[in-house]
């Protein structure tokens, strides 16, 4: 049994008592990279299914890309912890030839297929819901990314319903990432890295726009230690009235 900090197992309670993401009669697929965040989240279901009273199921899979991808070690990690695991195989890399030489969106692309893969699975398996370890972090770089370089207002949230009726979970959207990162390190986890990115093998670098904005984030939390505490807070309260696509904009003096 590893040991999860009470900070991290705090948060996720917190969270899961907010939102309702795991609740008694669950059947929760869990999207297992064997990165640092992934399998601390199967490690915090597992101690949930062992401490709370309502009982749910879930099962960690882990799409291998088709790169001859080696998860022994993670199966067995799993095997020992008594957390169902399965490897399911896909042609991903394969597929992902064409996009890369036609100089497209490789990392969307490979995002995209890999949630198809999941839903498909926990379609077919009577999964209802679908858990991913995005954290704090992850939220705050998307939410800087859309507006910097898409042009919206927008970033991830806790819970929502996919259009095919299953229900996407984060229940780790409020735990910082160097949590996860000193929890790793803490039990000694082999965790998997970039080598299991399919983008490493055309010696891709992180993307450019991720990288930028890390480097951001970084500074801005640097000068303010509480910025996410602050955007953290920002998230629960937005005031539509005052963009400009609401037919019902309020302006103060303090606009002008």
């Amino acid at each position: 049994m590893i040991d999860i900090s009470k900070k991290i197992l705090s948060t996720v309670g917190k969270t899961n008592a907010q939102y309702k993401m795991v609740q008694g009669g669950d059947k929760i697929l869990l999207g297992l990279s064997g990165g640092k965040d992934s399998l601390a989240l199967a490690h915090v279901l597992k101690h949930m299914q062992r401490v709370t009273p309502e009982k749910f199921e879930f099962k960690a899979v882990t799409l291998s890309y088709g790169m001859g991808e080696d998860y022994a070690y993670l199966t067995r990690h799993c095997n020992e912890h008594g957390i169902e695991h399965e490897v399911i195989d896909s042609s991903i890399f394969e597929i992902s030839k064409d996009k890369i030489r036609k100089n497209s969106s490789f990392c969307s692309f490979f995002s995209r297929m890999r949630r198809g893969y999941l839903y498909t699975y926990a379609l077919n398996g009577g999964f209802n819901k679908l858990a991913i370890a995005h954290h704090l972090d992850d939220a705050a770089e998307s939410f800087f990314m859309n507006f910097t370089y898409n042009g919206a207002l927008r970033t991830l949230a806790p819970k929502y319903k996919a259009k095919n009726g299953i229900e996407v979970i984060r229940p780790f959207i409020f735990v910082r990432e160097r949590q996860l990162r000193e929890n790793a390190l803490r039990n000694e986890l082999r965790v998997i890295g970039d080598e299991a990115c399919p983008a490493m093998r055309f010696d891709v670098k992180m993307p450019h726009a991720r990288y930028e904005t890390k480097q951001l984030l970084a500074q801005l939390e640097k000068n303010n230690p509480k910025l996410f505490t602050s955007l953290k807070a920002a998230f629960h309260n937005i005031h539509t009235d005052t963009f400009f696509g609401s037919s019902e904009a309020k302006f103060s003096e303090d606009d002008e």
